[in-house]
């Protein structure tokens, strides 16, 4: 399976700073906002992965990601020249996905909670059976996002619409998508919306229409985040700083979740912890040792 995590965008919600750095390079706590998607696809078991900026932008992510070779991955690159929508990503990445399967995550999402591994591994073994997969999870102002109105005994999707005014669910459909071989294909034909962009809704729609939608909700217990407007960033920093002070651990740790997964050996985590060793994350990179 292959992954993408889609960081491009202008981030103007969070205009003056992202005039001059990309959204997804901006940290949350104590890490680059990226490092939590790529964390997500790590954990799904993903290690040929392909990041969608701006042409802006891109050099700031190579030099923070580099080959991926740190964390036991294959990164590949890509320009998205205008913000064209969600679906647009797979039609940008189709020589890269081939002849695969293909989870895509957005770059500003951070999902975190038990049985998120779990979620993960059946989403990407449904993808390889034909399946497409969603995430989602009930929120207060289902307005602002793309909606699923599901049968709350199965599971069962039974619409999806992109940010209705009378939304029919209270449940938005998150920034993690799995899905199965040949969607670069389906991509192409989502037709734009009065937006003009390729919608992901329209996409998950086809996938409705023959049957071959799953979701997966994420209870109370779970925590997801958007974080695209200061106040989320700052939510999100705040739980991420409670929890690993709290536990003391990092989350989230690309590193980690490599050497756990034997992707890197002891001495790529040594180097690393040493190019941290003046920091708390250093210093957990070490404790793993």
């Amino acid at each position: 399976m292959k992954g993408i995590i889609l960081a491009g965008g202008s981030g103007t919600r969070l205009y003056p700073i992202t005039e001059g750095i990309s959204k997804q390079l901006m940290p949350i706590y104590d890490k680059p906002m990226i490092y939590y998607p790529l964390s997500t696809l790590m954990l799904a078991g993903i290690k040929d992965i392909l990041v969608i900026t701006t042409k802006e932008d891109q050099p700031n992510f190579i030099k923070l990601l580099k080959d991926g070779s740190q964390f036991g991955l294959n990164i590949s690159y890509v320009i998205q020249p205008s913000p064209n929508g969600l679906a647009e990503a797979f039609i940008l990445g189709e020589e890269f996905i081939g002849d695969d399967s293909c989870a895509m995550v957005l770059g500003d999402n951070i999902f975190y909670g038990n049985g998120f591994y779990d979620a993960l591994v059946n989403a990407r073994d449904h993808a390889n059976s034909g399946y497409a997969t969603i995430f989602g999870t009930e929120v207060r102002d289902p307005e602002r996002f793309g909606i699923m109105e599901i049968d709350k005994e199965t599971n069962k999707v039974l619409s999806v619409e992109e940010k209705p005014q009378n939304p029919k669910s209270n449940y938005a459909i998150t920034g993690l998508y799995f899905y199965p071989k040949g969607v670069s294909e389906k991509a192409k034909q989502v037709i734009p919306s009065d937006r003009n962009e390729l919608e992901i809704t329209s996409l998950n729609d086809m996938y409705l229409k023959e049957d071959k939608l799953k979701a997966v909700v994420l209870d109370e217990s779970f925590t997801w985040f958007d974080t695209g407007t200061f106040d989320s960033q700052l939510d999100a920093a705040n739980m991420i700083c409670t929890i690993e002070t709290t536990k003391g651990k990092i989350i989230c740790c690309p590193e980690q979740i490599a050497y756990n997964n034997g992707w890197i050996d002891r001495e790529t985590l040594k180097k690393r912890a040493l190019v941290l060793q003046k920091n708390n994350y250093g210093k957990y990179l070490n404790k793993i040792l």
